[in-house]
């Protein structure tokens, strides 16, 4: 009877051509490179301090660490945050420290995906680390800022990698198609240059992702095929469209933002739309991209264009009522408004200051005549006395302190000379003219 896993599995591609030293190993020049700290590691084969690997994914984070663990004379572990838990980190840390006890032998902890632990699953191993039971290696698509616990990052050293670049992805999939042992050297594929140009473009520097297009492709064929021949329409159709690196709750989250805010402060709309695309193309919800927008136009422009908040409110409303796709055009259209709109952060820095004071003198009591008096008791106390009613003035203006006498005289809203805040200026002149001359 034939079974259906009677024969041998084969591992996928990508873990079948993955570099098992440092020789066959693509980009990263700057943390791996002639001279570099981890080349000198791997060249003396001692590993004596926790390290993070942080980048996107397909980089080389988990290769590197292959690298290590066939490099350095310790007991390697390799540990997945997504399939372990505290359990198994007690158990591991518990053989390291009875290899250490007995054969003096340490044990290097490769943990994938470290961002994925919690708070209390990284307190688990942390005091291994300190005591030097454990030397972790940690490798994260996250910035370790935000997803490691600080007494833990501390401890490590954090190596930057980077996307790689087309060229690197194009030698990575040559050799793919070369390696008659590992990849598929043996068959016969051809594949113009600007096809495999193509697919390293498409993969968005993921060496993972360019290689398991093409084991896709390939193994579709049938293995009695004389011939492969692969176009861009095959490899289009595998890809299906390029993957845009973006992650909702971390570093490529706020690092567009923060693109896409300083782009509207520095009143570029081609910039500032460009970013606003980039993030909805990547998935991010576009409401939170409006909510971002209100609180803009009151932060960078205020009253410079007073009509900037109901501009970025409506546009909000515009997300909630239509919703996706269509709300992307009320969201193009007030980014170039916001974009273009005279910039003034007088209201920020105004409540900044007020905040400050309030923090430096606590609160100070409300004076009396600013008070309202609804009962006897309050009125007999003094609450209300000596109010000054404006209206009762004909310029409805009068001589009043509206501060607790500690701050009298301070001065928060200080107007830009653009836009509407121009004609405020002229305004708040006008009025404290009054009120002096009235004095």
């Amino acid at each position: 009877m034939n079974n259906l896993f009677s024969h041998k599995i084969k591992a996928p591609l990508a873990e079948r051509i993955r570099p098992r030293d440092l020789r066959d190993f693509m980009g990263q020049e700057d943390i791996i490179g002639q001279g570099r700290i981890l080349h000198r590691i791997l060249g003396e084969g001692r590993l004596e301090s926790s390290i993070i690997f942080w980048g996107p994914p397909g980089c080389g984070k988990t290769t590197l660490a292959h690298i290590i663990a066939n490099s350095v004379d310790a007991c390697f572990v390799f540990f997945s945050a997504v399939t372990s838990g505290v359990a198994e980190v007690r158990k591991i840390t518990a053989e390291a420290q009875g290899r250490l006890e007995v054969d003096g032998q340490r044990t290097i902890l490769f943990i994938d995906e470290i961002h994925r632990f919690n708070k209390a699953q990284q307190d688990a191993f942390l005091p291994h680390v300190e005591k030097g039971v454990i030397i972790l290696i940690g490798a994260t698509t996250e910035n370790p800022s935000f997803q490691v616990i600080s007494p833990l990052l501390s401890r490590c050293r954090v190596f930057v990698l980077n996307a790689l670049s087309e060229r690197d992805i194009e030698t990575v999939l040559r050799k793919a198609l070369e390696d008659d042992d590992r990849g598929y050297g043996k068959r016969d594929i051809e594949i113009a240059d600007e096809v495999l140009s193509y697919l390293a473009y498409l993969s968005y520097g993921d060496a993972r992702t360019a290689l398991n297009a093409l084991e896709m492709v390939v193994e579709s064929f049938d293995d009695e095929s004389d011939r492969i021949i692969l176009t861009r329409d095959i490899i289009e159709d595998s890809m299906q469209k390029r993957n845009l690196l973006y992650d909702k709750d971390g570093e490529q989250h706020f690092n567009l933002i923060s693109a896409l805010h300083k782009s509207l402060r520095g009143g570029d709309p081609d910039a500032s739309i460009y970013w606003l695309a980039r993030m909805l193309e990547g998935g991010e919800e576009p409401l939170y991209i409006a909510r971002r927008l209100v609180r803009f136009a009151s932060e960078d422009i205020g009253n410079a264009d007073p009509n900037a908040l109901s501009m970025a409110l409506n546009a909000a409303r515009t997300v909630e009522f239509v919703g996706l796709p269509e709300c992307k055009l009320a969201l193009v259209q007030v980014v170039a408004y916001l974009a273009v709109s005279p910039k003034s952060n007088a209201a920020y820095t105004a409540y900044s200051e007020a905040a400050k004071d309030i923090k430096r003198f606590g609160a100070l009591p409300v004076p009396l005549w600013l008070r309202n008096a609804p009962t006897a008791l309050m009125k007999e106390k003094g609450y209300g006395r000596g109010y000054l009613y404006p209206h009762d003035d004909p310029d409805g203006v009068v001589p009043q302190e509206y501060f607790p006498e500690r701050l009298a005289g301070r001065r928060y809203y200080k107007p830009a000379k653009r836009g509407f805040e121009r004609e405020i200026i002229k305004r708040i002149e006008y009025w404290r003219g009054l009120r002096e001359g009235s004095k």
